[in-house]
């Protein structure tokens, strides 16, 4: 027969035993939320970012041509720089340069002036309002870019020149061309950038058979050209990739380069399907170093 000392024995180890079991429970759960908390606040990583829902899918759409991940990786980003992307546009690689750079660096986003007296200014005025809407809509992946304006010789710069590692223009250098700005442009970019910091640029490129434009008037850059001015304004090459490269692209449309996707600015007279096969333009991929 049990007796009731030995049922209070059995008792009491199976309470020590749950205290026991309890005690690990709420250990291993507080090590749980330890690790939850330091991934949530570990920078998401490009391909997460890319990949993220957050992303519109308009801009998804575009990954194909743009290669926003390989191009990104060419520049050597990293996200405790700090990096200023001169003229963003509607912001489509501010939604993957603000959410890598949020928790550990800096993005400076170099934007049309609201003030500007150019040809444009309408545009530009609205395209700044547009990105500071964007940014607004979503403050957990934007609410830390810093906005400057940039339209040289009248720019905002950041408080430090020489405090920016990486500055990054996708699509732009034949806008400057046209306005006869680009040297202005060069001389900011290297006052802004550290000793050793870097300049990624991506633009049209044209066929070297086809006779160098200055001013770009069909949005396309002869590359050998352009890399001589950027070199002579105090820059060397570091390296040139063919990541954004599209060998379909002839460079002779009827509308320069915006006859392709994404404006289609195609003649009435002509089917969009033979651009939108081609898809965007054939793009050269370069990184500079300051010296």
């Amino acid at each position: 027969m049990v007796t009731f000392r030995e049922i209070c024995h059995c008792a009491n180890n199976v309470k020590t035993s749950l205290k026991l079991h309890y005690s690990l429970l709420v250990a291993f759960c507080m090590l749980l939320s330890a690790a939850a908390l330091q991934a949530q606040e570990s920078p998401l990583t490009l391909e997460q970012i890319i990949a993220s829902e957050q992303r519109l899918e308009t801009s998804k759409a575009r990954d194909r041509h743009r290669h926003p991940l390989q191009t990104l990786q060419f520049f050597g980003i990293r996200p405790d720089m700090t990096v200023l992307e001169l003229w963003p546009g509607d912001g489509w690689y501010t939604e993957i340069l603000a959410p890598y750079l949020r928790e550990e660096g800096q993005l400076i986003a170099a934007h049309f002036n609201a003030d500007s007296e150019h040809d444009y200014a309408i545009f530009f005025k609205s395209s700044l309002d547009a990105y500071r809407t964007k940014l607004e809509l979503n403050p957990d992946w934007f609410d830390r870019v810093q906005i400057v304006p940039f339209e040289p010789p009248v720019t905002d710069l950041p408080a430090t020149p020489g405090s920016v590692d990486l500055i990054l223009t996708f699509r732009n250098v034949h806008n400057w061309l046209a306005d006869d700005t680009f040297t202005e442009v060069l001389r900011q970019v290297r006052l802004m950038l550290r000793s050793g910091g870097h300049f990624g640029v991506v633009d049209h490129r044209a066929p070297v058979s086809q006779p160098i434009d200055p001013g770009a008037s069909n949005g396309y850059v002869n590359q050998d050209w352009l890399i001589k001015r950027v070199v002579t304004a105090g820059f060397t090459l570091v390296a040139s990739s063919p990541i954004n490269s599209n060998l379909q692209d002839t460079a002779d449309h009827p509308n320069g380069v915006w006859t392709l996707p994404p404006t289609l600015r195609v003649p009435d007279d002509e089917d969009a399907q033979k651009y939108l096969d081609i898809g965007e333009s054939d793009r050269f991929t370069l990184l500079f170093t300051k010296k």
